[in-house]
């Protein structure tokens, strides 16, 4: 029974405001069911189709990435950009991304692997995993053994030849060319392709036709023959470059016979060319070209190109205009490119800022791993990430990335099985950890793995069928 003050309190209560508040009586129950109550709540995944990268870290969800099965649904564009600082496990997030694609017999892979130690490309165990021999280009070996792309192979059109000697003219001078010399350049490729027909043009012909203009070059435009030699000059000192140069042996011969296209990946090994010199994006460039015109078919495979160090090629307005075409054009042939860059700013601050923009438009999807505050702020602001992934990025641990898969934001950690782990982590990659892993996410993911296999091979046998 309540005592009388409380009844005189609440009937004083009552006559001024009133209102009388309610006694509830308590209600004893589980952790299990009071759940029910104060339900959970964490923003919508990307379905269950494709490959499994992780947990979502607030849900504990599985969360399923892929590409080619989200493209034209929730993706305006296959193509991915992956940022973050050394350490956080941007390498391990590709190699196994790499690895789990190829479980499906519809994928193929080309990777430009531009790191590395002990004289091999940091893909190297993965390749020998797959029984894959990698393309290394190295100048040192060019000339004996090496490994050769001719930038007048035949199989590119010929309008790709000549817009490829452009760039490769262009970033090695570091400006345009003008009218004079490109009309010098013009020439002399066109003279090549006219009058060499018994084998494939290599770049040491541009090189002496530029030195020696036919008398007929000149007359086309009327003009003086010294004045087209004049124009053609410094192309050719250029190009002497990749013939005689620290580039010899690489592109200045037929291309090497015998790569395998038609392989499930392929690795070229750039490890041996400095990663700061005026090389690399000049290899870029060639090997990029190289492949839209040999590589990507209509014949309704999925492609992934996958480059690292892609600043040398978003950060060249001249490599950037070229790898612009090409996304446009493998989109619809299904590529999907992915670009791994270290900082935001080494792109968006750099010469090419208006195609690095195009590009990282194009790139519906970002996985952002650990970054200072000022970068991570910057990077915010550029993919327009929500304030509260901007305010974590700094504080994410390895392995532990945001990603923006078009607007769908999610705080993802990727995991790596036991039987990954020897193949992700080379000895350069040690720091690169992305955590310990988990026994019940590799049992996931096997069960996965499995379940496709047994998915290709009852579509392979409906085909043959």
């Amino acid at each position: 029974m309540r005592d009388p003050l409380s009844v005189l309190t609440d009937a004083f209560t009552s006559f001024v405001l009133g209102k009388v508040e309610t006694t509830r009586l308590p209600v004893r129950t589980s952790t299990g069911q009071a759940q029910a109550v104060y339900l959970p709540t964490a923003a919508p995944g990307l379905g269950d189709s494709g490959v499994i990268i992780g947990r979502e870290v607030y849900s504990g969800k599985g969360y399923v990435y892929d590409p080619f099965q989200l493209y034209g649904q929730q993706l305006p564009a296959p193509h991915w950009l992956v940022l973050g600082e050394s350490g956080n496990g941007k390498s391990a997030l590709e190699k196994t991304y790499v690895l789990r694609q190829l479980r499906f017999r519809d994928r193929q892979v080309v990777v430009l692997d531009a790191q590395g130690e002990d004289g091999v490309g940091e893909w190297n165990l993965i390749a020998q995993e797959l029984g894959i021999t990698p393309i290394r280009l190295d100048p040192m070996v060019a000339n004996d053994s090496g490994i050769r792309l001719n930038p007048l192979d035949p199989a590119i059109t010929t309008t790709g030849q000549l817009a490829l000697l452009r760039t490769i003219i262009e970033v090695a001078m570091g400006h345009g060319l003008d009218e004079r010399s490109g009309f010098a350049l013009k020439v002399a490729h066109a003279h090549v392709n006219e009058h060499i027909a018994d084998r494939q043009p290599i770049l040491t012909d541009i090189v002496e036709q530029l030195r020696h203009p036919e008398a007929e070059s000149a007359e086309a435009m009327n003009v003086d023959i010294d004045d087209v030699r004049a124009w053609g000059l410094d192309v050719a000192l250029v190009l002497d470059r990749l013939v005689d140069g620290d580039l010899r042996g690489m592109f200045d011969g037929p291309t090497t016979v015998g790569i395998d296209l038609d392989a499930p990946l392929i690795v070229f090994d750039l490890s041996h060319i400095d990663r700061n010199s005026i090389a690399m994006p000049i290899l870029m460039a060639i090997v990029g070209v190289w492949l839209e015109h040999t590589w990507i078919r209509p014949d309704r495979k999925k492609r992934i190109f996958l480059v690292e160090e892609a600043w040398h090629i978003i950060n060249s307005p001249f490599v950037a205009q070229l790898f612009q075409r090409l996304l446009k054009f493998g989109r619809r042939l299904g590529l999907s490119f992915v670009a791994v860059v270290h900082h935001l700013s080494d792109v968006v601050d750099g010469a090419a800022a208006k195609e690095a923009a195009a590009i990282l438009k194009m790139a519906s999807t970002r996985t952002v791993y650990a970054q200072k505050a000022d970068e991570a702020r910057n990077t915010g602001r550029v993919l327009g990430l929500p304030r509260w992934a901007v305010e974590i990025i700094p504080t994410l641990t390895p392995g532990i990335a945001v990603w923006d898969v078009n607007g769908n934001v999610q705080v993802v950690k990727h995991l790596i099985t036991e039987r990954e782990r020897p193949l992700v982590y080379t000895d350069r990659a040690m720091t690169e950890s992305s955590g310990p892993s988990d026994p019940e996410l590799e049992w996931e993911t096997e069960q996965r793995a499995l379940l496709m296999e047994r998915q290709m091979n009852d579509s392979s046998q409906s085909t043959v069928a």
